[in-house]
């Protein structure tokens, strides 16, 4: 049974991000983990469609040449730190970790020449030497608002889109991830965020 109570996520440290900054109008920001995968095509092609841009949080054991990087960046996307082979950081000593960030970093730059600026931490745990790792490496650390828990609904794909639309606020940033279901759900999610009156947005750069 799923437990729908970690849906809503907070964090008392200031150096993590939640949420988007204050702006004039509602907005969410959507991002999806544990990519470059099979459902990104089908992902680019709807945002795409729907004129949105998003986050994507790599890592980059799966950063082969082949993946559609370029279209990513292309269309205005970000891509994110989240790790070599997603380890939980938290287990391992600082050196180990800044390691493993510093590696992750280095192979996404030197494929797509961007600048990483986010980092997200594998299964969301991380501790004080995970946030200083990131901060050396010139990231900023992007936890999220709203957990979709699409990575345990592959067998109810409508509850990932009942937990975010019930649980809406502005400024959100919304966790998704690179998967069938995800895609399944997806169009009618962001058509019902803006039903709700939200634009979508990414933190600035």
């Amino acid at each position: 049974m799923v437990d729908s109570t970690r849906v809503v996520y907070d964090s008392n440290d200031k150096s993590i991000i939640t949420m988007l900054p204050p702006g004039e109008k509602k907005t969410v920001m959507l991002t999806f983990d544990d990519g470059p995968g099979r459902a990104l095509p089908e992902i680019l092609a709807i945002l795409q469609e729907e004129e949105i841009q998003a986050a994507f949080f790599w890592q980059s054991r799966l950063l082969h040449p082949n993946r559609p990087w370029k279209k990513v960046l292309d269309q205005g996307h970000i891509i994110g730190n989240h790790s070599c082979s997603h380890k939980n950081l938290a287990r391992l000593p600082f050196q180990e970790q800044l390691a493993d960030l510093s590696k992750c970093k280095q192979k996404i730059e030197s494929l797509t020449g961007q600048k990483v600026d986010y980092f997200r931490p594998p299964f969301g745990q991380y501790n004080s030497d995970t946030l200083a790792a990131a901060s050396q490496l010139g990231m900023k650390t992007v936890l999220w608002r709203i957990a979709s828990l699409d990575w345990e609904l592959k067998d109810d794909p409508v509850q990932i889109l009942n937990y975010v639309i019930d649980h809406l606020e502005d400024r959100a940033i919304i966790l998704l991830h690179e998967l069938p279901q995800t895609v399944k759900i997806l169009p009618v999610l962001i058509q019902e965020i803006k039903k709700a009156g939200y634009n979508f947005g990414l933190p600035e750069r």
